[in-house]
Parts: C-alpha cells; sequence; structure tokens
C-alpha cells in the first residue's frame, strides 16, 4: 500500500493538482479488469492537463516537455464502468528537467503510482531548454514529499 509522508495511505487530496479520466469499456481486457497498459494514458492525462493547460502554459516558447524516465507501479486492479482520479505533484525542479510523482485512485484507494522524468527540449535544437523562472515558480507551487 502507497503511504504519504505522515505514513498514512496515499489520498488524492494528497496532490496539488488533480483531474479524473473515464474508464471505457475498451480498457478491458480478457480478464475483465482495466489493461495495464491504460495506466500509461491515465498518467499522461494528469501530466498533459498540468502541463498545458490553456490559462498557464509552462513550456517556454518553441519547446516542449518530453518524458525522459517513467516508473509504473501498479498496486491493484480496477475495473470498468466508472472513473479514475490522477494526482499529480512536482518532486524535484532541476536546470530544464522536473520529477513528477503520480497517483491514480478508483473509489478512494490508489490503484497505481509513477516517478516521472520529463525535460524541456527545444523543438528546433531537440536539446534541453533551461525552465523559465515564470515555470520554475509554478511548478514550486506544486511541489510535494516523496511518498514512501
Amino acid at each position: 500500500m502507497a503511504k504519504n509522508n505522515k505514513g498514512r495511505p496515499l489520498a488524492l487530496d494528497d496532490f496539488p493538482f488533480q483531474t479524473y479520466d473515464k474508464l471505457r469499456y475498451a480498457d478491458t481486457d480478457r480478464q475483465g479488469h482495466i489493461n495495464n497498459a491504460v495506466f500509461a494514458t491515465f498518467l499522461e492525462t494528469g501530466r498533459v492537463e498540468f502541463l498545458y493547460a490553456p490559462e498557464n502554459p509552462l513550456a517556454s516558447d518553441n519547446a516542449s516537455f518530453v518524458i525522459a524516465n517513467l516508473n509504473l507501479q501498479l498496486l491493484s486492479e480496477i475495473s470498468w464502468p466508472g472513473t479514475v482520479e490522477i494526482g499529480t505533484g512536482v518532486t524535484k525542479v532541476g536546470n530544464s528537467s522536473i520529477r513528477l510523482f503520480q497517483g491514480v485512485f478508483q473509489n478512494g484507494s490508489c490503484v497505481a503510482t509513477a516517478e516521472t522524468v520529463i525535460v524541456q527540449m527545444h523543438d528546433e535544437t531537440r536539446k534541453s531548454h533551461p525552465l523559465s523562472e515564470t515555470t520554475r515558480a509554478l511548478f514550486d507551487k506544486h511541489q510535494i514529499s516523496q511518498p514512501q
């Protein structure tokens, strides 16, 4: 069981950014639960809504965010129909990268966690590109402690 830094079970409220995704019948596998590959899509929903929100664009001009590393921990199966909630927080801010911690929840229980390293890349040079001070400040507002 995933726990927050206070030793209690990880909850959606532990995350500064929250969203949700709808489960689709097509997401199920032959065992009748949601296929493990779909969990990466749930994480993408949380990540993209956080990084590319139209009212708060975080990428610099001519730059994009790319995944450098994704470590997904599947904790429990989930079933259709329904929704999942996705929590996202920043655990580390580097020069051109950030480390995200995300949790996926169904019916209040944490069913998966993930650590993802995201790098801002310049669209033309395809090299890492430093984060702006504005972006760094917003990431700082979404900092969380790495859960256990």
